[in-house]
């Protein structure tokens, strides 16, 4: 019998597949500004990634239709916290739940 050797640490809804392209990242956000969810960018260290609690990036996007400004948001919060994952998050109104999340920039990954 073999162990299995260690495991990547997944995390959110699409850290099974393959990375997620630029063109693919554009197409998530744009569904979520047509479904009418509020999308968010959130941080944290590495080691807390596991954690239920991560530091939100300012405050939600509430009612952004732009899918341009979304990806800039999440770009300077990975220029002003280099070491940390950042995370795409959107909040569905109708049910007052996250509607999808996940992980944008991996610390140490690009």
């Amino acid at each position: 019998m073999e162990a299995y050797g260690p495991t990547k640490t997944r995390g959110e809804t699409f850290s099974y597949l393959p990375p997620m392209t630029p063109e693919r990242m554009r197409q998530q956000i744009a569904y979520v500004i047509a479904q009418g969810w509020n999308p968010a960018v959130e941080h944290t260290e590495p080691e807390k990634a596991g954690s239920h609690f991560w530091y939100l990036w300012k405050l939600p996007l509430f009612g952004e239709q732009s899918v341009d400004n979304v990806l800039a948001e999440l770009e300077a919060c990975h220029r002003a916290n280099p070491g940390h994952h950042v995370r795409f998050i959107a909040y569905d109104n109708y049910t007052q739940s996250q509607g999808t999340a996940f992980i944008v920039h991996r610390a140490g990954a690009r």
